[in-house]
């Protein structure tokens, strides 16, 4: 799975940022507009289009995409607080923005608890690899299902059976290097942050499945702290930011994290797609 799972002020030690971020967007920028057959001048004269140029696949980017991936692939436990703000147009044009609270903690391979608050409704999510169960607190309502044994696969298998989708799975997924490398096609260093997430910030820019991404990830630790998407085919290249906080990694957790007395007591619903048309109660949906 894949995100999108994909944007101040800049440090550096002994090296300028100048010269590389200002590459770094003539090169987006040309690749942009390689589909224009011609730009007006400023005097209203036809003029071709630059020429496309080559993606950057710059070396010290992707090390550090890799060094964050393996920080979190090797750690057995971890929880976090993910924000996630996106946009939607309004009606009047300018976008709005939605945002969601999660308290996320997992322990590999097989148990994962999300609760979520936020703009919309709260959300209970839990996985004890054998059963995942969808809990919302104020309907008193819970889809349980059986799932898959890993993490991965019950994240797959909750997408497709009923839309359930985290923007956080890339930070979660037993191999997050792999997920992101299947599609990358473009990767470049822009420079230190002292001003996201409480910490010093390597940021990377990256291109991967469609989405354009640029990421801050801790100078120290390899955590990621913010990460902020643009969906390549988005006419109205609307933003997603992700921020990470909270970072507790191989904490211990306790057995009964990944399951609620409150959820198990509540009225069962099926686990399906919201799309689905309502069935008779104790009718099972179709499968699609």
């Amino acid at each position: 799975m894949s995100a999108a799972g994909g944007i101040i002020r800049f440090q550096s030690r002994g090296r300028s940022l100048g010269r590389m971020p200002m590459l770094a967007l003539c090169v987006l920028l040309a690749a942009a507009c390689a589909g224009c057959q011609h730009v007006q001048g400023q005097a209203g004269e036809q003029i071709a289009a630059p020429a496309p140029q080559p993606l950057l696949m710059e070396p010290r980017a992707i090390d550090l995409l890799k060094a964050s991936s393996a920080r979190l692939a090797a750690a057995r436990t971890m929880s976090f607080t993910a924000v996630v703000s996106y946009e939607h147009p309004s009606i009047y044009g300018p976008p709005l923005v939605h945002t969601t609270q999660s308290s996320v903690t997992l322990q590999r391979p097989d148990k994962l608890r999300v609760i979520t608050s936020g703009d919309g409704p709260a959300t209970e999510f839990y996985y004890n690899g054998k059963t995942m169960a969808a809990f919302s607190p104020a309907e008193n309502l819970v889809a349980v299902a059986d799932a898959p044994p890993t993490i991965d696969a019950m994240l797959e298998a909750a997408f497709r059976s009923a839309a359930i989708y985290y923007p956080f799975a890339d930070v979660i997924v037993a191999d997050p290097w792999r997920d992101i490398a299947d599609g990358l096609d473009l990767a470049f260093y822009i420079g230190r942050s002292t001003v996201v997430g409480g910490t010093t910030t390597d940021m990377v820019a990256y291109a991967t499945h469609g989405v354009f991404i640029q990421v801050w990830i801790g100078a120290e630790d390899k955590l990621p702290r913010r990460a902020r998407a643009v969906y390549r085919s988005d006419p109205a290249q609307l933003r997603h930011q992700l921020d990470l906080s909270d970072w507790r990694i191989d904490p211990p957790v306790a057995a009964d994290a990944f399951t609620s007395k409150r959820a198990e007591a509540a009225k069962r619903i099926p686990f399906a797609h919201p799309d689905s048309k309502p069935t008779q109660e104790g009718q099972a949906p179709k499968a699609r």
